[in-house]
């Protein structure tokens, strides 16, 4: 039988890692197989209509399974190929494109052409693979990622505790950041506010706790299991509870009567798009904004989970459904020391909004000043630089890149972040994490600030905000443009910028704009 390189599908080792030796042949886990919609020529003039800015309309959850979900000849094709490596399908979603598959190491190996190998690293050991993985020709252009192979985290939090030394800090609950940056008067109420989360979780206790000393008593919190994670707090605030935590509460203190829905998710490939498109397509919770804190350099991702992943939010903005996503803690470098800038993906989607960072000082009167976060002390700083996966989206055409070395020159692709808020945590937000009281900060409480801040907006306007980028770009005077710092390689300037986009929110201009 003729075969293929599925496209975009090459792995290398994971940095620092090394071979243990081959995985356990009967070792069974699951897998995602992401295939094609339908309407392809329908759903480019869609997202080309959202993208002009020419148009808001948006399709429900139903209309896009009926018009868009996968073809039931592809998903056949899809259960054929199973049946035949002897794989079984475990999960079936049209709506979604995606099909569970479970079998074990040999049987994966011999479907798909692969050695999967056990890999040591200091984050922990992991299953993986090395090259492409191929396909049998009668499944060429029906599929289009196969995800959950390779079992290495793929992503990171997006928060920093304050160090108990840290000096002139400072600390705000996040109502009172809502209240400097002006947000509308508002609960969320009627909203549902869908939070990612990679691994942790939280306690009922410690939310009950905290919304009431907050004066936000009664906030509904539900947890959605995805790929077989559940809520599971570890009890360590510095740990993935407190990207956790932190998420809830500071959308739950401004949007106290939003539905707020956490789904977890194993840290995967597969595990983080699975959690994100069960998000999108949930009927039954039916978010209209989603907020995603996690995260990993660009150059850590297959090209197919990119695709996947940007594929999967462009799905989002077609149900008017507006994803706020945080651009990362580590500067133009996104944590890499190969010397070369780095961007932060999902938060490189030109279909996310993407969040970056500021140190914000305030006073009796407001705010005092405002700059790009960046403590060269620990290296925390915004997210933020270019793409070099996307291309340049239409509505940040023309715009300029100004470098801290003082160049300036055209914005070629993808520029990161759209947008900023908050999060130094030398200027942190009040929060608390299993037990303990204490400050946090980081790009993960700014994707939050925005979702929160949306919720409010949908209430008020009685519509989803929905794929806001062409509108802000148009009216950038509905942010505070932040023209002082940088987040190392880039600057901030005037009007748009790699450090903190088009600035932080200035809730009075963004509730008359939407």
């Amino acid at each position: 039988m003729t075969k293929g390189l599925l496209a975009g599908s090459e792995r290398t080792a994971l940095a620092g890692s090394r071979v243990l030796g081959p995985a356990d042949a009967t070792q069974r886990f699951e897998v995602s197989v992401i295939v094609r919609g339908s309407g392809p020529n329908a759903w480019a003039t869609r997202i080309s209509a959202l993208e002009s800015g020419i148009s808001r309309e948006t399709l429900s959850r139903t209309d896009f399974a009926r018009q868009h979900g996968a073809a039931p000849a592809d998903l056949a094709a899809v259960k054929a190929f199973a049946a035949r490596a002897g794989l079984q399908v475990v999960a079936e979603q049209a709506a979604r494109r995606t099909l569970r598959l479970a079998g074990t190491v040999a049987q994966f190996e011999a479907a798909f052409a692969v050695q999967l190998m056990r890999y040591a690293h200091p984050e922990g050991d992991y299953r993986g693979r090395t090259g492409s993985i191929t396909l049998p020709a009668e499944l060429d252009g029906i599929v289009l990622a196969v995800l959950g192979l390779d079992d290495r985290p793929q992503a990171r939090t997006h928060f920093r505790i304050r160090p108990a030394a840290a000096s002139a800090a400072t600390s705000y609950t996040p109502e009172h950041v809502a209240s400097l940056y002006g947000f509308p008067s508002g609960t969320g109420q009627g909203e549902c506010v869908a939070l990612i989360e990679l691994g942790g979780g939280y306690e009922p206790a410690d939310l009950q706790t905290y919304f009431a000393a907050q004066g936000a008593g009664g906030v509904q919190v539900s947890a959605v299991s995805v790929d077989g994670a559940s809520n599971a707090p570890t009890g360590s605030p510095n740990g993935p509870d407190g990207e956790v935590m932190l998420d809830i509460e500071v959308v739950g203190s401004i949007a106290p009567q939003a539905k707020l829905v956490v789904y977890f998710a194993p840290n995967t490939d597969a595990g983080f798009l699975d959690a994100v498109t069960t998000a999108i397509h949930d009927t039954t919770n039916t978010p209209s904004v989603l907020s995603i804190s996690w995260g990993g350099p660009e150059s850590t991702w297959t090209s197919q989970a990119k695709t996947a992943m940007d594929s999967a939010l462009q799905v989002a903005a077609m149900m008017g459904i507006t994803v706020c996503v945080a651009s990362g803690d580590n500067g133009s470098s996104d944590g890499l020391s190969d010397g070369a800038n780095h961007v932060d993906f999902p938060a490189s989607s030109p279909y996310a909004l993407a969040c970056g960072g500021t140190s914000l000082r305030a006073g009796a009167s407001g705010i005092q000043s405002e700059a790009v976060w960046n403590d060269g002390a620990s290296g925390g700083a915004s997210g933020g630089g270019v793409s070099t996966f996307f291309a340049l989206p239409t509505w940040q055409a023309g715009l300029q890149l100004r470098a801290t070395a003082g160049s300036v020159s055209a914005l070629s692709k993808r520029g990161v972040p759209d947008v900023a808020g908050d999060a130094d945590p030398e200027t942190g937000y009040s929060v608390r994490i299993d037990g303990t009281d204490t400050v946090i900060g980081g790009t993960s409480a700014v994707a939050p600030l925005w979702a929160a801040l949306i919720a409010r907006l949908n209430q008020i306007n009685g519509r989803p905000a929905g794929f806001l980028q062409p509108r802000l770009y148009q009216s950038p005077q509905s942010l505070r443009d932040i023209t002082e710092g940088n987040n190392g390689s880039f600057a901030a300037a005037t009007g748009w910028d790699a450090c903190t986009g088009l600035g932080s929110p200035n809730g009075s201009a963004l509730a008359g704009l939407l």
